[in-house]
């Protein structure tokens, strides 16, 4: 039989086989919250684009375990541990209560560091959106401890509860006495705290890692005076263990928002991902020669107008071929068009501003670097090798290794997930549009490089960064941000 709301504390009890079952409103709040809190961080995490959704699931209920395993050893530990450590099995008791929330805070954090390591996401920027999101968890799970009578203060009048706080007046009646509801305060506070860090602060981040750090700051600061009243406290000798780890928190919080944890930990290259036609190499001829001969061959080589050759740089041959040659066979185009190209590229062919210089250069400080492109991989190998640059180039995403070209982001994420050592996080570099939505599809931070002046307008409107000469890259990976497109 199944009974909803048998008792104040009971949400739900229901038997088995004669097994009885309660679910406590304690742990429906907390999941309340706890699902909440998910769903806020899930949306943000979506515009974040190149983490993925599985990735995160599986991080939110992972780390909820890791945390709930927290709480309770914590408070094993810092409640009674010489009973818990003569009765082992009681520990796993969780049904019968306690749980302090900065333990499971702490190994929380713990794990996570390590899933999103596995992982290769970063791990101050998944913080930054997960755990001020965890004061609505927190915000919810101390209306559990009302429910269980705990989480108060000192004895105080009944005149205390008249005006706004009466609705709590009830419930804070225990064993004849009057108790001072710090649990609402906390709560109120820590959806005060959301709403300032999530809602305001965010606005104003400066750089990655604050969010995290204001919530450290604002819960430990909170935390320390609730617990100063508190008369249900866990201790270490004769401290509040909670004033002490709060304490922590705030110290953490503020070295950390100042930048002082900077100076010490240093920052993962990104990983480097090209455009090859017009970025790295200057094709243009050789496309111009290739697309020339198949006019003059299956159309009319006076249609081969300044406007259609602009209009062929970039874009993929499945893509203008049907445009410009209906009805005639791919592959026999594909085979002029790069027949043609092939008697040219020695004479046309050669790299951009100093984009041999700069990959050599970028090779050696050690950075992944990657290209994505519309011609085959075989034939971008070949110019590479032709002047002397395949070695500074760790993998190749041609056309016929994708199902969707640029700007879908498959291309990079293929390189990203088939080279175990790069760093998700990328700089695109690019000089057409389409390179650069590539980039911001993926949520890479973007660079565009203006060789064409007929495109410099817009590219740099719709990149992070531009330059005009391939040596500028130096200075734009030298900046002190996170690489992607929203710099955070």
């Amino acid at each position: 039989m199944i009974r909803f709301f048998p008792n104040e504390q009971t949400f739900l009890a229901f038997s088995i086989f004669g097994l009885r079952f309660d679910i406590r409103w304690y742990a429906v709040l907390i999941l309340t919250g706890a699902l909440l809190a998910y769903l806020i961080a899930r949306k943000q995490i979506r515009k974040s684009k190149y983490i993925s959704d599985d990735f995160f699931d599986s991080f939110f209920i992972y780390t909820l375990w890791a945390g709930i395993v927290g709480a309770r050893l914590w408070y094993c530990a810092f409640y009674n541990f010489k009973f818990y450590i003569s009765n082992p099995l009681e520990i796993i008791k969780i049904w019968d209560g306690g749980l302090a929330i900065q333990g499971g805070l702490v190994l929380g954090a713990i794990f996570a560091y390590w899933y999103t390591k596995k992982n290769r996401y970063p791990f101050m920027k998944i913080l930054d959106i997960a755990l001020p999101n965890v004061l609505v968890g927190q915000a919810f799970g101390r209306w559990g401890n009302f429910v269980n009578r705990e989480c108060h203060g000192g004895e105080v009048s009944e005149e205390y509860f008249n005006g706004i706080l009466s609705f709590l007046k009830e419930g804070m009646y225990i064993n004849g006495h009057y108790y001072e509801p710090l649990f609402f305060y906390e709560s109120m506070l820590c959806l005060a705290g959301w709403v300032l860090i999530w809602h305001v602060l965010r606005r104003y981040q400066n750089k990655r890692g604050d969010l995290a750090y204001a919530y450290l700051m604002w819960y430990g600061v909170i935390r320390f005076f609730i617990e100063g009243r508190r008369t249900d406290s866990l201790y270490l000798g004769n401290l509040k263990m909670a004033q002490l780890t709060s304490i922590a928190f705030v110290i953490i919080g503020v070295l950390g928002y100042f930048g002082v944890f900077e100076r010490f930990i240093k920052k993962e290259k990104p990983t480097l991902i090209f455009d090859f036609d017009g970025t790295l190499m200057d094709t243009k001829m050789a496309i111009i020669e290739g697309y020339r001969e198949l006019f003059r061959r299956y159309s009319d080589e006076e249609k081969f107008t300044d406007e259609v050759k602009d209009e062929i740089i970039g874009p993929a041959l499945n893509e203008l071929f049907p445009k410009y040659f209906p009805g005639i066979d791919y592959d026999t185009l594909s085979d002029v068009y790069h027949k043609r190209q092939a008697e040219v590229a020695k004479d046309v062919y050669h790299p951009t501003l100093h984009s041999d210089e700069m990959l050599r250069t970028l090779h050696e400080q050690g950075y992944h670097i990657g290209i994505i492109s519309t011609r085959s991989k075989e034939g971008i190998e070949n110019i590479l090798n032709d002047f002397g640059l395949r070695d500074c180039v760790d993998d190749i995403c041609g056309w016929t290794d994708v199902k969707k070209m640029k700007p879908d982001p498959e291309g990079i994420f293929q390189l990203i997930n088939n080279n175990n050592q790069w760093n998700r996080e990328c700089v695109v570099i690019g000089d057409s549009l389409m390179d650069i939505e590539c980039g911001k599809n993926y949520g890479a931070y973007t660079v565009a490089y203006l060789e064409d002046p007929k495109r410099s307008q817009q590219l740099s409107k719709e990149a992070n960064e531009s330059i005009t000469d391939m040596a500028y890259l130096a200075d734009v990976l030298k900046k002190d941000i996170s690489f992607t497109y929203d710099t955070k």
